[in-house]
């Protein structure tokens, strides 16, 4: 595995990454993570579907694609558990993803433009790419539980709801969406697990995920004169004798 450039296990983890984002960002939007159908044994009246969603509410008839009441303040009375600690846990889990891209973005810009022999004198400060992609992973992974619990929580959630009540409930695309994309986060976050593995074992200091000290002068540059064989047909010391008048 190249580790020392940017290597395609990296560029695929960001790929997946942001594909995942993009999944819980559409989770979020659609008001598509419940349904309550509402049958009617009027033969002039239509059957009704309530399409709920953690923001908006979409009231619809059978066979028509236009929302008869669309409720925008939905968020304010969200009367659900589930839904409502949903409304918390998909942003953090977005935001956490933004920060894991953006570290997966770090990195692998590091690996592409700096140089391989670090400034010595700002061996402190330099951004380790290794750490980057570990630090991504772990929050990649992070974003994954808190996507996933309370998703898995709206299936378990609505088999309650059907036994309390009546069995109009339904869970809807959302939840399926939320669970793909959460599963789209683990992908990411082995990847990068798996990279850092593979790549940990290379003797450089940039492969370690933090620096106990600036790396030593020593094993970048070249030995002193002092240390140098003095056998070299080079660098044999030719004493020169004077005479004092």
């Amino acid at each position: 595995m190249g580790c020392r450039d940017v290597h395609a296990a990296t560029v695929l983890a960001f790929l997946s990454g942001t594909a995942a984002l993009s999944g819980l960002i559409a989770a979020a939007l659609l008001p598509n993570w419940r349904q309550m159908r509402l049958y009617t044994f009027n033969k002039n009246e239509k059957n009704v579907t309530v399409y709920t969603g953690l923001w908006i509410k979409c009231v619809r008839f059978d066979g028509s694609k236009d929302c008869v009441i669309y409720d925008t303040e939905w968020y304010t009375a969200v009367d659900q558990l589930d839904l409502r600690v949903l409304q918390f846990t998909l942003p953090i889990s977005m935001l956490t993803t933004v920060l894991a891209l953006f570290l997966c973005l770090i990195g692998m810009c590091n690996t592409a433009f700096i140089s391989s022999v670090p400034n010595i004198k700002q061996a402190r400060c330099i951004i380790n790419s290794a750490g980057c992609h570990l630090v991504a992973g772990l929050f990649f992974f992070l974003a994954c539980v808190i996507c996933l619990a309370p998703s898995i929580w709206v299936i378990f959630h609505n088999q309650e709801m059907n036994k309390k009540y009546e069995p109009v409930f339904s869970f809807d695309i959302s939840v399926f969406i939320a669970i793909a994309s959460a599963g789209g986060l683990l992908f990411t976050a082995i990847l990068l697990f798996l990279w850092y593995c593979t790549c940990k074992t290379l003797p450089s200091p940039f492969w370690q995920p933090l620096y106990s000290h600036a790396p030593s002068v020593h094993s970048y540059a070249s030995q002193p004169y002092a240390a140098r064989s003095r056998h070299s047909a080079i660098e044999i010391d030719i004493p020169v004798v004077t005479h004092a008048t």
